[in-house]
């Protein structure tokens, strides 16, 4: 079949299916995310309008909005479809970058296909190329390999051959998932070549479930069956599995206490029994008194990040961990006990082997009665009295009015720890934290990609006046579009959390809050975030007390519906009120500052490698 590179490519994207979590059958890439220019609008862009039917084209509004949009679709779908992105050559380019490193972080697979300048060199140099003094080869598009899971670029139309194979490989792999991308010169992506047309014969892509090694399964059940005090870690990799279910019925027959990390958040039901919480700094003080206690940490599906461990203080040093994990990568971690394979066949192959062992009843006990000084602690902070909201109350109230099949979302300052700690959820996958790469703008992008892909109920995102002013033109692409979500935007003056941890360590205000930056007006402008979010489509409401964020929170949750657009809910938030989990987190603290003293005195306790 002679095609040009472009259509090929495209006629190979519409050949892929995929199998979901409940067995559907999909599309592995259910649309594009596109912004045309120089270097991709010919090529590419003509390759997509011969197929406008048959696959959607999604016109976003900034490279890297497009980009995180796609990542937020990819995390919705629970890494069972994969959004695709393109952008011109030059700066196109270079803005997805950023979401390229959320998509790494997070283990979320997305396609990149940046334009890329002439292989032939004729024309040279053209329009937004940046010619290397050292090397004649590179482009700006070098500067994905750092973020990528696996990069390439076509410089002949039957390479396609040998690395589609890779490419999807790597985007449908439970261990190796991450962002791909295939830059694509713009001369090569018009010439063409005599294809086979078996490249283009439909491939149904089901998730892998490897087995771990058995010598390696019976080590970690003799690790867990010597335990007296053990805490099951459940991370994103349980989710990606489909084995929320079975991780439960696991620590149930053993009456192990379970707690989840950032990825993993919202795979346990608030009110299970054997729950202890989030783990971590953003997480809860009863997870971390239970983490501290443990002789024995299972953690299935998770990296440990920072976050998560509290720089790796808020375990004991003599602390034995036994992970699981799909990832090799993640699994040998400090000196871990390394079981790799899947999270659901390697939860099965532990209890055929633990039998009818079970946890001393009195451990059990301990977890609950943490969690019950937790949820203590923040039904005080959700009824405090007060004129304007905190974080707290504002996630209280959507906690409330929510549904059960509904997806909250959040990314980046105070908002992720609010969520995290606070949120009470049923049990369905419904939350969605970027705190891999913490990324500022996610929130609104992010919540694009989701709308599109979550099923069954409603996208509310929270975010910070900081979030909303760096990234928030696909309000308009998911108001032009037609994709309904709620966005709770808190106004606290700047950047809060920042602001905390530069004072809470003894540094002077500076920067953060608007009242400590540099200015030369007597009264700064202020920015009309209701006005501004309806320029772009959206329907608004504003809100100043916590009872005015019911009603608008409850009438924006109907008009996103049924107008099928945005709504915003704009709401004035207290600057310096924070929950606490009551975990260290290590920050370079100057000698100087007031901080320094608490950072020598944690520090010795930060667990460095485990001994096995």
């Amino acid at each position: 079949m002679k095609l040009t590179t472009a259509q090929a490519l495209v006629r190979w994207l519409l050949a892929q299916r995929s199998e979901t979590l409940d067995g559907r059958e999909v599309p592995l890439f259910p649309g594009v995310f596109a912004i045309f220019g120089h270097g991709n609008v010919l090529g590419l862009g003509t390759a997509l309008e011969e197929h406008r039917d048959e696959i959607p084209v999604w016109r976003g509004h900034t490279e890297q909005g497009m980009a995180l949009a796609a990542v937020g679709y990819a995390k919705a779908a629970q890494r069972r479809q994969v959004g695709v992105v393109t952008s011109s050559i030059g700066p196109g380019a270079l803005n997805m970058v950023t979401a390229a490193g959320v998509a790494h972080a997070n283990r979320l697979p997305v396609l990149l296909l940046p334009g890329d300048t002439f292989v032939n060199r004729a024309p040279d140099p053209v329009l937004q190329q940046i010619e290397p003094f050292h090397d004649g080869t590179a482009t700006v598009n070098d500067a994905f390999r750092a973020v990528s899971r696996y990069f390439d670029r076509i410089t002949r139309p039957e390479q396609l051959l040998a690395t589609l194979p890779q490419v999807v490989r790597v985007l449908t792999d439970p261990a190796d998932c991450g962002p791909v991308t295939l830059a694509l010169p713009q001369d090569v992506q018009a010439e063409t070549f005599d294809f086979p047309p078996t490249l283009f014969e439909p491939v149904t892509h089901r998730l892998p479930r490897p087995r771990p090694d058995r010598r390696a399964v019976t080590e970690a059940a003799g690790v867990l069956r010597a335990a007296r005090r053990p805490l099951l870690v459940l991370g994103g990799g349980v989710r990606y599995s489909g084995a929320g279910r079975r991780a439960l019925e696991f620590a149930e027959r053993h009456g192990i206490p379970v707690t989840e990390t950032t990825a993993g958040r919202t795979l346990v039901p608030h009110t299970h029994p054997l729950y202890a919480g989030p783990l971590g700094i953003t997480g809860s003080s009863s997870a971390n008194a239970v983490a501290a206690s443990a002789d024995v940490v299972f953690a299935v599906g998770t990296r440990l990040q920072d976050f998560t461990t509290a720089s790796w203080t808020v375990f004991s040093p003599e602390m034995r961990l036994v992970t699981l994990n799909a990832a090799a990568f993640d699994a040998v971690k400090h000196g871990a006990l390394a079981v790799v394979g899947d999270a659901y066949a390697g939860l099965d192959d532990l209890a055929a082997q633990l039998e009818s062992w079970r946890v001393d009843p009195q451990w059990t006990a301990q977890a609950a009665e943490e969690r019950v000084k937790w949820d203590a602690h923040i039904d005080s902070l959700r009824s405090a009295a007060s004129e304007i909201p905190s974080y707290a109350q504002v996630v209280g109230v959507v906690n409330d009015l929510s549904e059960p099949r509904d997806y909250v979302m959040t990314a980046s300052g105070g908002l992720p720890g609010e969520l995290i700690g606070g949120w009470r959820g049923s049990g369905e996958v419904s939350m969605d934290v970027e705190y891999g790469f913490s990324c500022m703008g996610y929130e609104l992008s992010g919540a694009w990609g989701a709308a599109i892909a979550h099923d069954g109920g409603l996208v509310t995102t929270l975010l910070g006046d900081g979030s909303y002013l760096m990234l928030n033109s696909d309000l308009f692409s998911a108001a032009f579009a037609g994709h309904p979500l709620v966005a709770v935007v808190c106004d606290n003056d700047g950047y809060a959390v920042i602001a905390r941890l530069q004072q809470g360590q003894g540094g002077k205000p500076f920067n953060n809050f608007y009242a400590d930056c540099r200015t030369s007006h007597a009264e700064p402008p202020r920015v009309d975030f209701a006005r501004h979010a309806e320029s772009l489509g959206c329907v608004v409401f504003s809100a100043s007390s916590v009872d005015d964020l019911r009603d608008a929170y409850a009438q924006a949750r109907a008009a996103a519906v049924t107008e099928r657009r945005p709504a915003v809910v704009v709401v004035r938030t207290l600057p310096a009120a924070w929950t606490e989990a009551g975990a260290w987190w290590e920050v370079g603290v100057p000698e100087h500052l007031a901080g320094r003293p608490d950072f020598d005195a944690a520090k010795p306790g930060q667990v460095r490698y485990l001994s096995r």
